[in-house]
């Protein structure tokens, strides 16, 4: 027998009776990580102890949480050993893969293969089925070495300082900010954080991450500072009363033309939680799987990609029969 494997609003493994980063309610569900886009009010949990501590930050509630830490194994249902492997994408963020009958399955969730100073360096077991994630499945998604973004990104923030300027990073205040923090406060540069990103970083500090001091941004003394803060919209207030300031946004969407334009900024560094196209393939050659399905971004184009390459691929919920070759 082979994984069955469903997707509407997540992944469904009706073989183990789980579901994996379901979108909306079920019974039970792995939570890979606390992004608002991987997490719902589950009855039951499979998570990290960092993944539950925040998911409860984000949502509040109560559920039955299942936690593992990385590398032990959990019995589920039907006979399933499940274990999980660190991701790399945000602290606490996890792989799911399971053991059964039906061979190995490996669910990556969102992930990134080079290191980061902001979460545990990514753990890749072998499986034969493979779910992955491929935001950046495109040949053009090539992110610079990390030691230059990093570069970049302090750079920008000395210079505004030394022009009396205040440099503004625009980034998500779970993983993104933490992960700024690291970089430009182990820089030896003072950082202030909006009052949702300090509330988050806070959390990470109570979790055991060792940060750099950070201080709660205020209407007045952010003067000298760098000022991390999340993306100015839906309810959040822009920062107008920080003036002058010179602001940049991190994110892997850097890597597209008009990105300053887009996020009405003054620079865009292509610092990202997710894998580029490189170790999308790097992942695969890892895992070594027989059957792979792709989830997220470019999915369709990147399961054509593997398929050229010799692996059987698929994207979940998408069209693929005008790929078949003639």
């Amino acid at each position: 027998m082979s994984w069955v494997v469903n997707f509407k609003h997540g992944v469904h493994l009706p073989q183990i009776g789980w579901w994996l980063d379901a979108q909306k309610s079920q019974a039970r569900s792995f939570v890979s990580h606390a992004h608002s886009d991987h997490i719902a009010s589950h009855r039951e949990i499979l998570a990290t102890r960092e993944t539950a501590s925040l998911m409860r930050l984000r949502m509040g509630g109560k559920r039955q949480e299942h936690i593992l830490a990385f590398d032990q194994a959990w019995t589920a249902d039907f006979g399933c050993e499940v274990k999980l492997h660190p991701a790399g994408h945000i602290f606490g963020s996890a792989m799911f893969h399971a053991t059964t009958a039906h061979g190995r399955l490996l669910y990556t969730g969102d992930f990134k293969l080079r290191p980061s100073p902001g979460a545990e360096t990514c753990v890749v077991p072998r499986a034969d089925v493979l779910i992955m994630e491929t935001t950046f499945g495109l040949p053009r998604y090539v992110f610079p070495p990390q030691h230059e973004i990093e570069r970049d990104i302090v750079d920008f923030c000395r210079q505004a300082l030394a022009d009396k300027v205040t440099p503004v990073l625009y980034a998500y205040s779970l993983g993104k900010t933490q992960e700024l923090l690291q970089i430009v406060g182990g820089a030896g540069l003072p950082v202030m954080l909006h009052a949702t990103s300090y509330k988050v970083t806070r959390r990470y500090t109570e979790l055991g991450m060792k940060l750099p001091p950070y201080a709660l941004l205020e209407t007045k003394g952010h003067a000298g500072h760098v000022v991390i803060a999340p993306p100015m919209m839906n309810h959040l207030e822009p920062l107008t009363w920080i003036h002058p300031k010179r602001t940049a946004v991190a994110t892997g969407w850097a890597m597209d033309h008009g990105a300053i334009y887009q996020n009405k900024c003054d620079a865009a560094f292509p610092l990202s939680d997710h894998a580029d196209f490189p170790d999308l393939l790097a992942l695969v050659d890892r895992v070594r799987p027989k059957l792979v399905y792709t989830l997220h971004g470019f999915a369709k184009e990147f399961a054509a990609t593997l398929r050229a390459r010799g692996t059987e691929a698929w994207a979940i919920g998408q069209q693929n029969q005008m790929d078949l070759a003639l």
